[in-house]
């Protein structure tokens, strides 16, 4: 893949739009845009922004379902210099204000569903000068997307936009407090996606990224979503959006439709999906590649997974939002032989483990991982404090728990503030997770430390069942007994209809803890 002469966004997109002109770009619903007419379309919108007074360094959020209006919106403001404020559609009116307000966001755009939530807001939102829809029809004290965009030409804005500039605010899911404004460069963006891509084209067999045919399943508020477009748009990929919030009947039917090579889900989705009872109706022979992110993927739903699509290759990413995102990827290749790892680091991402003193910690033991790259966050928007605090000595402190064996193979072992001492030794959720998810019964499992007044902390499970499966307590703790050490089975367990999720689909442990009676250590 070629890296763009300047690390723009703006700039990698508008050269495929050059060299391949009449390849479809991307495909929602009934619409499809080659590189030339969505290249087009970002440049009249780019060109309307500013003559509706949208300067070079102002913040725009974006509510939405996935749209190629959305994907318009990200690449218009990057080329006008602008920052796109992603704003997540499942949280409550009052995050959303938050999130608005504290990124000092000047213009909305908003899609349809969307507008009542925004009208019920707008009095509170006092920078906010301008709010465009995108509606089928013109709704009153809102500019109307398409009838803005149509009377500007499409040719590219002239805007001077440094490598270093903020392309975007991107809050992270706030699963420890209210959430953070992780502000990303394009010079991140594009040496994030480029590395990643050229990753991925080094997996024998993968085949070239270069007219591949990806569906997009999660919404690409997400920065693992959109990343994934980028990669995909700089190398000549062909997007296929989902339109609706997550249906696995309509990702099935779009693989078929559409003939997609690939889809990009998060586990959560893909473990829906292998239980949909509709995963046989569908011709899915075409799919030969799962991008997976933005959360551990388990080694059961991965052997679940290729038993439904036989000709999968699975390339799992993990990392966090403050590193735009990816930090480490496992091969196809290399996964049947460490299949419960996350992967070795990418090309330009160097880790450490260190234990609390920042210090090394040997091979093969557990220290926190801390990252230093290219494409690290530039700040905690206006919070100086918090930045300082994961910076230390120059390197993020993730808070993530890992250790790395003699081959350079990473494994999480759980975050660092979810870790159970109990009876004086360290237990991390992670390892016990994955051994309760490869129950052929349970469909998903929390693992949390509960006040305990002998042991300090014990370990509860907290289940959800496959359904219509019965399960018992005892049977829960002998499965653990018996694929586990003993100091490691949980001493209780819960069974619910489902876990509490972030509006990023992360289990939310802080909910657990409060519902289940956390030690003192997290009170």
């Amino acid at each position: 893949m070629e890296l763009a002469r300047r690390l723009l966004l703006g700039e990698a997109l508008a050269r495929n739009a050059r060299k391949l002109p009449d390849r479809e770009a991307v495909i929602y619903g009934d619409t499809r845009l080659t590189y030339h007419q969505f290249n087009a379309r970002i440049n009249r919108l780019a060109h309307a922004l500013m003559d509706i007074g949208i300067k070079k360094g102002e913040h725009v959020a974006i509510l939405s379902f996935n749209s190629n209006q959305y994907l318009e919106s990200y690449y218009a403001l990057a080329k006008m210099g602008a920052v796109a404020v992603p704003l997540n559609f499942r949280l409550h009116p009052a995050e959303l204000k938050y999130q608005i307000t504290n990124s000092d966001a000047v213009a909305l755009i908003v899609g349809a569903p969307f507008v009542p939530t925004v009208r019920s807001l707008q009095a509170d939102l006092l920078r906010v000068r301008e709010y465009i829809a995108v509606t089928p029809e013109p709704v009153e004290g809102m500019r109307h997307y398409e009838t803005l965009i149509e009377k500007y030409g499409d040719h590219e804005p002239l805007v001077l936009v440094e490598e270093e500039d903020p392309a975007f605010i991107m809050y992270t899911a706030g699963t420890t407090g209210r959430p953070k404004g992780a502000v990303l460069s394009h010079k991140s963006q594009i040496i994030m996606w480029t590395v990643v891509g050229a990753e991925i084209a080094l997996e024998p067999n993968a085949g070239s990224l270069d007219k591949l045919r990806v569906l997009v399943a999660p919404p690409i508020f997400h920065l693992a979503a959109f990343g994934t477009c980028e990669v995909l748009l700089m190398g000549g990929a062909t997007l296929i959006l989902s339109t609706q919030v997550f249906d696995p009947s309509e990702i099935l039917r779009l693989i078929q439709d559409e003939r997609c090579e690939s889809v990009l889900l998060i586990p959560a989705m893909a473990n829906f999906l292998v239980q949909s009872p509709d995963i046989g109706k569908y011709d899915t022979s075409s799919l030969r590649l799962w991008h997976s992110g933005a959360a551990i993927l388990p080694t059961q739903l991965r052997k679940d997974f290729a038993r439904h699509f036989p000709n999968i290759k699975i390339f799992d990413v993990f990392g966090q939002t403050e590193m735009c995102p990816v930090v480490t990827m496992l091969r196809p290749s290399d996964a049947p032989r460490k299949e419960a790892s996350i992967g070795k680091a990418i090309t330009c991402v160097e880790i450490r483990l260190v234990d609390d003193a920042d210090q090394d910690v040997p091979v093969g033991s557990v220290g926190e991982a801390i990252y230093r790259a290219p494409t690290m966050m530039n700040e905690y928007y206006k919070n100086p404090e918090a930045t300082a605090e994961v910076f230390r000595g120059g390197w993020f402190h993730s808070g993530d728990m890992m250790r790395q064996d003699e081959e350079g193979f990473f494994y999480v072992v759980g975050r660092k503030q979810d870790m159970i001492v109990s009876g004086g030794e360290n237990i991390y959720p992670a390892e016990i997770e994955d051994v309760l998810q490869s129950h052929p019964k349970i469909l998903e499992a929390a693992i949390i430390g509960v006040y305990d007044e002998e042991w300090g902390e014990s370990i509860k499970a907290v289940v959800v069942r496959k359904p219509g499966e019965t399960l018992t307590e005892e049977e829960v703790i002998e499965y653990c007994k018996n694929h586990l050490a003993s100091y490691k089975k949980p001493k209780s367990v819960d069974f619910v209809n489902a876990l509490p999720r972030s509006s990023t689909m992360k289990v939310l442990k802080t909910v657990l803890r409060e519902n289940y009676g956390a030690s003192v250590r997290y009170q």
